[in-house]
């Protein structure tokens, strides 16, 4: 097929039970083992009423601003522990999916869930659905069926790169993305941080966690603003 109008049926996929271990993380503490650099955008909100994170694998779809042909052929590929991750080109004025879509995937497929950069509609039914379900608003505004797009091509939402096969995961915070190549490396370190979060919050409900860092981190400020301001000129 054509450039803009290709889809690739292979993935490479990462192991199952790594995907299981950051299913058990917030997706703040993982985000924060990768310098914070892969969440997407905070208008990608979750409309549905899931009872755990979502935890899976991207399967990628990029579609034109407000068409959703090419997202029907990934309801055909989807498998159970897929996420759905479709790229509108930041379009939010036609909703590009609704409740029947959503119930071939949730009910039928079982898939971990869908991400869609745009709006969808019919939201009373889905927000009571468990299947998570993350989106930028919803609109009775229905999409076109033409075409062009892609699945299983990298794609891009609000600055932030999917690649096929990387494990998307979610909560009530939102989504992040993580790298396939990077997630064997970053799982104890995410788990670490998890743990060490959950103490600091039982030391900030009663008041005793250590607070120094905030003045040592005004003085090393200061000192270093003292010393660019009494620097010498350069000469030239």
């Amino acid at each position: 097929m054509p450039i803009g109008n290709r889809v690739y049926l292979q993935r490479r996929l990462p192991d199952a039970a790594l995907v299981e271990r950051f299913r058990r993380l917030p997706a703040a503490n993982v985000a924060d083992c990768m310098n914070r650099l892969c969440a997407l955008p905070a208008d990608i909100n979750l409309l549905s009423s899931p009872k755990s994170n979502m935890c899976g694998v991207a399967l990628t779809v990029h579609v034109r601003e407000g068409d959703n042909l090419m997202l029907h052929q990934a309801l055909n590929m989807a498998q159970e522990g897929d996420v759905i991750v479709l790229s509108n080109d930041g379009g939010r004025n036609r909703a590009i999916m609704g409740e029947i879509m959503y119930r071939y995937l949730a009910d039928y497929k079982k898939v971990a869930g869908i991400v869609i950069d745009g709006p969808i509609r019919d939201i009373d039914a889905i927000s009571k659905s468990s299947c998570p379900l993350y989106a930028a608003g919803f609109t009775p505004g229905g999409p076109y069926k033409e075409g062009p797009g892609e699945i299983n091509a990298p794609i891009s939402i609000g600055g932030v790169s999917i690649n096929p096969g990387d494990i998307i995961l979610g909560d009530e915070d939102g989504v992040i993305v993580i790298d396939q190549r990077d997630a064997a490396g970053l799982i104890e370190k995410a788990e670490e941080n998890a743990a060490s979060d959950r103490a600091k919050v039982e030391k900030a409900s009663s008041g005793s966690g250590n607070r120094q860092w905030v003045a040592d981190s005004l003085a090393a400020k200061k000192k270093s603003s003292s010393s660019t301001q009494c620097a010498a000129p350069s000469v030239f």
